[in-house]
């Protein structure tokens, strides 16, 4: 399942208790009585055990949901100096997340304050994201925020870029003010580079910019702007420059292709940087177009373009969006070099649009 997933409030059916725990013999003796009607009291001092335990973790669970502030308590009492440890146990993750919502403000605080120095470590553990996530969902004061902000700020680049990390980084995104998340947007807009070639990164990047006020969504455009060139020959980071373009916003899309003139040819047969020439020719202004189409009007350059797999689709997007007078000019220069690619999958697209 993946690490952003679901938040299950159980552990799976059918999984093996550790035999290792502390209490294991009690809980061998009592994982088949354990039902909402065992007493808690019975279980005082046992209560980190049962944690890590698929049938006592789900009893906690249980007693927790009733509401009952002493058994909140005592659980609290018995699980707070182990809690980091149990945000990435396979069962206690599930009984932490369940304690930081039924726990009170001040609970919440100690919980958050006591797995700081952790939080990253955590974050990185395919159980610990969850509980991490959860701790997010659940943030109450001003100094849970605090802390969860100076934990993770050294780290913003790392987490983004792991499996389970990221998602830590995207709850943030998602449940912080814009204002409390500038330290991710500082951290992104430094390592513009490393985040939007990056698998997880650039899809993280891009909820960034969703997210962003903004003077946010101004700096990091400016620096996908001022990296364009290199972003747009990435297998990620193309992705990114499309979702500049795909803002519709003129204060950031004609910068962006401004980048790209006097490198159209050389862009346009690449694979990924062809799809962002394209989309390019297709949302510019009329004058930034012409400039684009104006680098294919050259008869050697153009024939090579025709006969690529991949900038033949550039020629082709001209053909549909070029002004009229340009695009008489683009079809004079094709007319001549049609009867030596007619016979290719290219041409016959190429002979189709200049009927």
């Amino acid at each position: 399942m993946a690490a952003g997933g679901n938040n299950n409030s159980f552990p799976p059916f059918g999984s093996i208790s550790p035999e290792s725990a502390k209490g294991g013999s009690l809980i061998k003796n009592r994982k088949g009585e354990l039902d909402a009607n065992t007493p808690l009291e019975e279980l005082q001092g046992e209560i980190f055990a049962l944690c890590k335990d698929q049938h006592g973790c789900r009893y906690l669970q249980k007693k927790l949901e009733e509401g009952v502030p002493s058994y909140r308590d005592m659980i609290f009492a018995e699980t707070f100096s182990h809690f980091a440890e149990l945000m990435t146990d396979p069962f206690g993750n599930y009984l932490c997340q369940k304690m930081l919502e039924y726990c009170t403000d001040e609970q919440r605080n100690l919980i958050v304050e006591s797995v700081a120095p952790e939080l990253v470590t955590i974050s990185l553990n395919m159980h610990g994201t969850r509980a991490v996530q959860k701790t997010i969902d659940f943030l109450s004061t001003p100094r849970q925020i605090s802390s969860i902000i100076v934990a993770l700020s050294m780290s913003v680049v790392t987490l983004i870029k792991d499996l389970n990390g990221n998602h830590v980084i995207q709850k943030c995104l998602n449940r912080l003010s814009s204002d409390d998340n500038q330290f991710i947007y500082n951290a992104v807009a430094a390592h513009c580079v490393e985040v939007a070639t990056h698998r997880h990164g650039c899809c993280v990047l891009q909820r960034c910019v969703d997210h962003a006020s903004d003077s946010q969504r101004i700096q990091l455009v400016s620096e996908i702007t001022y990296n364009a060139l290199t972003l747009v020959q990435d297998p990620f980071g193309n992705y990114v420059v499309q979702y500049i373009l795909d803002l519709n916003d003129p204060r950031f899309s004609d910068a962006v292709i401004r980048q790209f003139v006097g490198n159209v040819c050389l862009l346009s047969v690449q694979k990924f940087s062809s799809n962002v020439i394209e989309k390019c020719i297709r949302v510019s202004d009329v004058k930034l177009r012409k400039s684009l189409i104006d680098e294919l009007l050259n008869r050697t350059r153009l024939e090579k373009l025709l006969r690529d797999s991949f900038a033949n689709y550039v020629v082709q997007t001209s053909l549909d969006y070029a002004e009229p007078m340009q695009r008489m000019q683009l079809v004079e220069c094709i007319r001549p070099i049609l009867p030596m690619i007619r016979n290719t999958p290219y041409g016959k697209r190429i002979q189709s649009k200049l009927q």
